[in-house]
């Protein structure tokens, strides 16, 4: 979501042809043999030529114990185009394995120019972002063409969050949190109706108890 913001925003300045933004993480990048993650990586990273490559969960692409493997080769093709000035590279992750990367690698480090710390989001951002995507859904969204039942409030769904999960769970999933209590609210909508039900109302309608079933189930 905020890459996207990133991508107007430096399509609309003019930095950047278009405010397209690719995202991957390191199974987009690395192939299973090797000699294929180089031209794997160069696929998408030609993808996203004049906007915003999106590399989540990016310490993934260094190993922990310091070997290298093919996500270092990954890493540095990645590092190749960011000098050309025709596509920005936004590295996401935790901080602390997010400093692994970046000092793994000088040249890394030398070409990331600006670092960015979100704090966990609260139970009520989280049910202010779930509102957020259910108003502003895209075609690929688990939740496509369903709707909150007008119940649904951010206090109330701030009140669910709090109740049926832990802190440790919302600081480990943050915003990943609400894509999946979506997805498990569909479903128990789905299990929840009737096979016979017609209304239109009801079929497309995600409603409390298909939220906290949902968070149940996190």
């Amino acid at each position: 979501m905020v890459a996207r913001i990133i991508g107007k925003l430096l399509n609309a300045c003019g930095i950047l042809p278009t405010e397209k933004v690719i995202e991957v993480q390191r199974t987009d990048l690395v192939a299973e043999y090797l000699g294929q993650t180089g031209p794997k990586t160069k696929k998408k990273i030609k993808e996203a030529a004049g906007g915003i490559l999106f590399v989540d969960e990016a310490y993934r692409l260094v190993v922990k114990d310091g070997l290298r493997d093919l996500g270092m080769e990954a890493l540095e093709e990645i590092m190749s185009c960011m000098i050309d000035g025709n596509i920005s590279v936004i590295f996401a992750g935790y901080a602390e394995p997010m400093n692994r990367v970046i000092c793994a690698n000088d040249g890394l480090k030398r070409r990331i120019t600006k670092t960015f710390h979100f704090s966990d989001f609260s139970t009520t951002e989280l049910s202010q972002i779930l509102h957020l995507k259910m108003s502003n859904q895209e075609k690929n969204s688990p939740v496509y063409g369903l709707k909150l039942h007008d119940s649904c409030t951010v206090p109330v769904i701030t009140a669910a969050i709090d109740r049926e999960t832990t802190e440790k769970q919302r600081n480990r999933m943050n915003g990943g949190l609400v894509d999946v209590l979506l997805m498990n609210a569909r479903e128990n909508l789905d299990m929840r109706l009737d096979i016979n039900c017609y209304d239109p109302e009801i079929l497309p309608t995600i409603t409390i108890v298909d939220l906290e079933r949902g968070l149940r189930s996190i």
